[in-house]
Order: structure tokens, then C-alpha cells, then sequence
């Protein structure tokens, strides 16, 4: 039973030390890991999974472990911050695979793709013609950056001499039939707004509605609670 204890008190220690390195190192997508971050990542794991497991007496090597490890994240990120010759030694530097209409065969065996793998990366991404690709840019994160040629991108509306309405953040001012106070006054709105708006949607009161929106011109979008299921046969 001790042991057991000993347990639960080592597991929930190790998930608050990993929660503050987290903190510490700050937050990324996978898909911005450099591989020294997704190393990093995964050595703190199993090391917190074998301080769970220690001994009691023996938790502070592993602990000391993992302190090590997210100060050498924090220490190499900020040097790859502050020096761009830090940053091409840590994170590397973008491998140019594809340029004006020539694939570069000595870039993609530096890069360790074969062609294959990258028209597959091509088809993922929507290009399943190469001729159509101006370049492609190999990133430090691993992902590969793709710039269609000029005539194979879609039209803008800089293209047609069109200026668009300014579009801005869409406000939630009911979430799940609580009016979030603070998000309606950032919108610029109060409570009689917000009720004629309901009462314009045909809703009694906010307790109808799952989700309310207010954007920068003031269009209020609602979505009321419905109890019914969906067609769930339509991916089968």
C-alpha cells in the first residue's frame, strides 16, 4: 500500500514538473518542433515516467534530469533567438528542393528525401502537378513550403482592384447559454442589444442558444441547442 502511494505521489510530481518545463519552453505545434524539440520532448517524458517509477529516496536524480533538459531547451532557444548562426546550427537552415521549374537532386539526398516521398508531399498539399510549382522550400520544422507559379495561384482581390471589408476576431457572447460578459463589451455591445438580437433570431433567452457570435460589423450569428443526431452515415 505504501509503495502504491508512494506512486500517486511520484506521478502527480512529475506531471507538475513536466506542466512547468512546458510553461518554461513555451508552446508549439508539432509541426514546429525542430527535431532537437521533439527529441528533447520525448527524453523529459520517459524520464518523468521513471521518476513515477523511482524510489522515493531516489526521485531528486530523474527531477534533476528533467530540469536539465528544459533548461537546455530555454538556453538553445534563446541563442537560436538571438543568433542567426545559432539558429543554422540548432533548428538548420530552409533547403531550397524545387526552383523555377528544376528539381535539385543533391538538395532532396541533404534533405534525405526521395523523389517519391516528395510528390507525395506535393499531392498532400494539392499539387499533383509539379510543372505548376515555382518552388519548394524545404523548412527547418520539416514541413515543405510550396509557391505555386504566378498564373496557378488563386485570384486575389488586389488582382481585380476590389477592396474587401476589413474583417477582424469574431466575438463568442454566448457559450452554451451563459453570455460571457467581458467578450460582449470587447465587442462594443451590452444586454438590450444582445436581446433584441435574440429576439430577431426568434430565441426566448440565451439558455436556447449553444453558440452566439458578434463580428467586427455587429452581425449577430446564433446557433440554437438542437437535441437531434446528425446523418452519421455520411463518411461511411
Amino acid at each position: 500500500m505504501h509503495d502504491f502511494v508512494s506512486v500517486i505521489y511520484l506521478s502527480v510530481g512529475s506531471i507538475l514538473v513536466m506542466f512547468l518545463l512546458t510553461k518554461m519552453m513555451g508552446y508549439r505545434q508539432m509541426s514546429q518542433l525542430s527535431m532537437f524539440d521533439y527529441i528533447n520532448g520525448i527524453t523529459i517524458g520517459s524520464i518523468a515516467a521513471e521518476m513515477a517509477l523511482s524510489e522515493k529516496d531516489d526521485f531528486y536524480q530523474p527531477l534533476t534530469a528533467m530540469v536539465i533538459y528544459g533548461l537546455a531547451a530555454v538556453v538553445l532557444s534563446l541563442a537560436s533567438s538571438k543568433s542567426m548562426l545559432a539558429r543554422r546550427v540548432i533548428i538548420g537552415k530552409p533547403v531550397v528542393l524545387l526552383n523555377h521549374g528544376e528539381l535539385y537532386e543533391k538538395n532532396l539526398k541533404k534533405a534525405k528525401i526521395d523523389v517519391n516521398e516528395f510528390l507525395e508531399q506535393c499531392r498532400v498539399n494539392g499539387y499533383f502537378d509539379v510543372s505548376k510549382l515555382e518552388t519548394a522550400v524545404l523548412e527547418g520544422n520539416g514541413k515543405i513550403s510550396f509557391l505555386p507559379k504566378a498564373e496557378e495561384r488563386p485570384l486575389t482581390p488586389t488582382d481585380v482592384n476590389l477592396q474587401p471589408t476589413k474583417e477582424g476576431m469574431v466575438a463568442n457572447v454566448i457559450v452554451d447559454g451563459k453570455i460571457m460578459e467581458e467578450n460582449l463589451k470587447c465587442a462594443g455591445k451590452d444586454r438590450n442589444w444582445l436581446k433584441a438580437q435574440l429576439k430577431g433570431q426568434g430565441c426566448t433567452n440565451e439558455k436556447e442558444v449553444l453558440l452566439g457570435t458578434c463580428d467586427m460589423q455587429g452581425n449577430f450569428t446564433v446557433f440554437v441547442k438542437n437535441e437531434e443526431l446528425g446523418d452519421k452515415d455520411v463518411f461511411m
